[in-house]
């Protein structure tokens, strides 16, 4: 059993524009139409588990993106809004209690995505991998993925690949 994060960010360290957008991302030539081995990630995993404000920027993509079953963490919503609100499931509870009521049902390998759904995780020691893709533009302010005040975490680096346009992804295990 393992959470994992798949992530990019700026060279900065912003997963998004103070606004929430993620526009930066989709401007990034990609001549090959690689997907940055998005398909290979979603193979090893059995669900995603993102936060509203994720759900909420999913809401604006052309297409479900998503070959495993997701689940969106919330305190305040009662029913998912928008055109994708059939594809997931509203799951509520403290990070712990999540993950322990997502294994009970077999979803063991868990892609965790949303900033403050990272940083909550990450502050109770509930990472155990991440794959952070560097994408080449200093964002100069915004989302955040990494937020202050958390006890230090070490992580051993797996593996490093470099795409078109210079986009470094790099795989880091939690060292328990």
């Amino acid at each position: 059993m393992s959470n994992i994060v798949y992530i990019a960010t700026s060279l900065d360290g912003y997963i998004a524009k103070v606004d929430g957008g993620i526009d930066w991302l989709m401007e990034i030539p990609n001549p090959d139409q690689s997907d940055y081995g998005f398909a290979g990630f979603m193979n090893r995993v059995d669900g995603v588990l993102m936060g509203r404000k994720t759900y909420e920027i999913v809401q604006n993509f052309d297409q479900w993106i998503y070959t495993k079953p997701v689940f969106v963490l919330t305190q305040t919503l009662e029913a998912l809004p928008g055109k994708w609100a059939g594809k997931a499931e509203i799951v509520k509870g403290e990070p712990t209690e999540v993950i322990n009521n997502l294994n009970s049902r077999g979803i063991n390998n868990i892609y965790v995505d949303g900033g403050k759904t990272i940083q909550s995780f990450l502050a109770l020691d509930l990472i155990d991998e991440m794959v952070i893709t560097k994408i080449p533009i200093l964002l100069g302010g915004g989302i955040p993925l990494f937020s202050t005040g958390n006890s230090e975490l070490k992580f051993e680096h797996i593996e490093t690949d470099v795409y078109y346009g210079g986009l470094v992804k790099s795989r880091y295990l939690r060292k328990r």
